[in-house]
């Protein structure tokens, strides 16, 4: 019997999720509803704080003890947030798995970069050392580490930054995973080596047919990487739409900020453009919008409704949705 795997490989409903340290307790997602279709990758793209990050980490469950989370979440099917400790460990890695932002502090330093793919593999499949070592090596190959059966032998403080992000993507493919899920994996990497991983990344999830989520605060990466897009602003979605549809005609005035930011489209004889003002603290949330503070098109009924994530006009055959009074 053959599985089938379901269209929609991530499926995000009404997600919130809130942090109680401190005094106040602090919303850091809130109300977020989000699918992913086989075959796709969708970037979270958002300033931090934006709740990017605690979205797609909560597909995994991986946060502190005391940690409220409503809504409903489902990854190829599974529902995530019934499952047990023992089978979240088990969709961890086999299903779903993870890129980090910075893989020197996600991989263990005192076991080789080999080791600790070998334990990988042989901690949810039936299969001896000597052939954990052989996708090992076959991984490294994959990710065109050089010099592959040399390098499994090293530490993570012996790679560059670079070669150690190609390590934790080789890691995070060795059980074949549905999905991937990769948090801002080329922030700390200089241009160069960034477009590479970036190229990597698609190259690999077309390869694979991965359903991917990437986070990025950058919009020029997600325009490079993803299929759609979610801009992401206070714990909220508040617009939605094909990558080409949300460079080309961004809604919300968020996101044409975030547009109007990059360096890339300045031109030299004017300023640059910046977004005044900073995010409001997710545990004093103002009344109505959360943008309007930062907001040039601000109305009198943005202080005082929080708009609905709602279709918008003018796009493609993917409908696109934002978050604006402005297209009410």
């Amino acid at each position: 019997m053959t599985d089938t795997m379901p269209d929609t490989m991530i499926d995000i409903d009404n997600l919130s999720v809130t942090f109680h340290r401190g005094r106040k307790p602090v919303k850091a997602v809130n109300g977020v509803s989000l699918k992913v279709r086989a075959g796709e990758v969708v970037a979270l793209l958002g300033e931090s704080g934006s709740g990017k990050s605690v979205t797609m980490r909560s597909l995994l469950r991986m946060h502190p003890k005391g940690t409220t989370i409503e809504g409903s979440m489902s990854v190829a099917g599974r529902d995530v947030t019934g499952l047990s400790t023992r089978d979240l460990g088990n969709l961890r890695g086999v299903v779903v798995s993870m890129v980090f932002q910075e893989p020197r502090l996600a991989l263990d330093p005192v076991y080789t970069l080999g080791r600790q793919i070998e334990e990988t593999i042989m901690r949810h499949e039936r299969v001896s050392r000597a052939q954990a070592a052989a996708r090992a090596l076959a991984l490294f190959e994959k990710v065109r580490i050089p010099s592959p059966q040399r390098r499994l032998q090293n530490y993570p403080h012996e790679m560059s930054g670079g070669m150690l992000q190609r390590a934790m993507i080789a890691m995070a493919l060795a059980c074949n995973p549905k999905v991937l899920l990769a948090d801002e994996p080329t922030t700390a990497l200089d241009a160069t080596v960034q477009i590479q991983i970036l190229l990597l990344i698609r190259e690999l999830q077309k390869e694979y047919g991965l359903s991917v989520i990437f986070v990025t605060h950058d919009i020029g990466v997600a325009a490079e990487v993803a299929d759609r897009i979610a801009v992401m602003y206070a714990g909220r979605i508040v617009e939605e739409g094909t990558a080409s549809d949300i460079i080309r005609n961004p809604k919300h005035p968020y996101t044409k900020g975030l547009l109007g930011a990059r360096v890339e489209l300045a031109d030299g004889r004017d300023r640059l453009i910046t977004i005044p003002g900073a995010p409001p603290d997710l545990a004093d949330m103002p009344p109505g919008c959360a943008f309007a503070p930062r907001c040039a098109d601000v109305m009198a009924p943005c202080r005082a409704v929080v708009p609905p994530l709602v279709g918008a006009a003018g796009t493609s055959e993917r409908a696109g949705q934002v978050a604006c009074l402005l297209y009410d």
